[in-house]
């Protein structure tokens, strides 16, 4: 008997090629009734590091900047050449400390920040060496005060770089600096003082004011204000010691919190996964008043003339010379505040001069102390630094 043939099945697949999710029109085409559609929501104000695959070319360009001009600074201290090894952390040799006792903060002498291109009555005042407004935002006072300061940096200026791009976010940094260091030299005293802070604050009085504009769309509203608080307060009195100007962390602040309110008015949304969270979280259920809220001409217009303002009365104070010290007392405390650790003091030291038997002998003609250093091959500025921590 024959087999029959068995017949063959066959089955008739039709395959529909699925277009790839088209990336060309981001969230920002779209509003926001299909964003929730399509379950695409902002990206949270501060999201985790581990969440974030943006570039952050901005902020890392800012913190190279201040790690070389600090280790410049170490470099020109020499405290082993200049000391003759009376230093902190000797093992460095010429990039060694000061003495706790000269610089609190752990870092170079008050004559190398001068040097450098810090602050100082004496060189804005007298020499109009206007340069130094550029250079101090450049510089710290010590290594406790570098740390904290970009620490603090790069904790705020990542997140809002990544929120809302490298451009804004560059721009508010350097428009806090500068005017941070305006203000700062309208209340000079003569000792010198860093102004690298200023455009931390600046940064931080972004986050601020983009807080404030979108305050129903983000969650964890409270967490959010206590890491701000925190950063800010840290630093705050991180500035009331010596060398490093608090004036210039009040006028950055100033200046990004108005800046914010003019070009943070739109981040950079992009696509997320509604599983994930971060301090500050966008709630989907306010998501839906996003777009109300980016439209603040009013608010744009008034941080507009404000920052003008600030910016113009403090070039027209400086280039007439004007000490606001002399119209508030008080105002010194805000920027030192005296201690047992350091002195504030301002006014300009003598001291007399032996050189015996290769040594040198300084007496302070205000309290009689004296010191006897073995070495007499002392410059004029390093004599002036030994004569202040004498007399202080």
């Amino acid at each position: 008997m024959a087999d029959s043939p068995i017949p063959k099945l066959q089955a008739c697949l039709e395959i529909k090629s699925i277009p790839p999710p088209s990336f060309a029109r981001m969230s920002t085409e779209l509003s926001t009734e299909e964003l929730l559609k399509e379950h695409r929501i902002p990206f949270p104000f501060f999201r985790r590091i581990s969440e974030r695959k943006e570039s952050t070319w901005i902020i890392s360009l800012f913190v190279i900047v201040h790690l070389i001009a600090f280790v410049t600074t170490m470099a020109v201290n020499d405290c082993w050449g200049n000391s003759h090894g009376q230093c902190a952390f000797k093992q460095l040799g010429r990039f060694s400390f000061q003495p706790l006792s000269e610089n609190p903060l752990l870092g170079p002498s008050a004559s190398t920040l001068d040097t450098m291109g810090s602050l100082r009555l004496r060189y804005l005042a007298n020499d109009n060496q206007l340069w130094r407004l550029f250079t101090s935002p450049c510089l710290h006072a010590g290594v406790f005060h570098l740390i904290i300061s970009l620490s603090s940096m790069i904790f705020v200026g990542i997140h809002l770089e990544q929120e809302f791009g490298p451009l804004r976010i560059g721009v508010i940094y350097i428009l806090s600096a500068l005017t941070g260091s305006l203000v700062a030299a309208l209340f000079l005293q003569d000792r010198p003082s860093v102004a690298s802070s200023g455009a931390l604050f600046g940064l931080l009085g972004a986050t601020l004011s983009g807080l404030i504009q979108n305050w129903k769309v983000y969650s964890k509203k409270f967490a959010t204000l206590i890491a701000f608080a925190t950063i800010l307060l840290l630093n705050f009195i991180l500035g009331l010691m010596p060398l490093i100007n608090n004036f210039s962390n009040i006028g950055g602040f100033i200046s990004g919190f108005t800046a914010g309110f003019m070009l943070l008015f739109k981040p950079e949304a992009r696509k997320l996964h509604q599983n994930r969270r971060g301090i500050f979280d966008y709630d989907v259920k306010n998501s839906v008043k996003l777009e109300r809220k980016l439209d603040r001409r009013t608010s744009r217009i008034v941080s507009l003339v404000v920052l003008s303002l600030l910016v113009a009365g403090s070039v027209v104070a400086l280039l007439q010379s004007t000490n606001l010290n002399k119209y508030c007392a008080w105002c010194k405390y805000l920027d030192c505040v005296p201690s047992r650790w350091w002195s504030c003091s301002d006014q300009t030291m003598e001291c007399q001069a032996m050189v015996s038997a290769a040594q040198l002998t300084l007496t302070c003609s205000i309290n009689g102390k004296y010191r006897v250093l073995p070495y007499a091959n002392v410059s004029h500025a390093r004599i002036e630094d030994l004569c202040n921590l004498l007399c202080s």
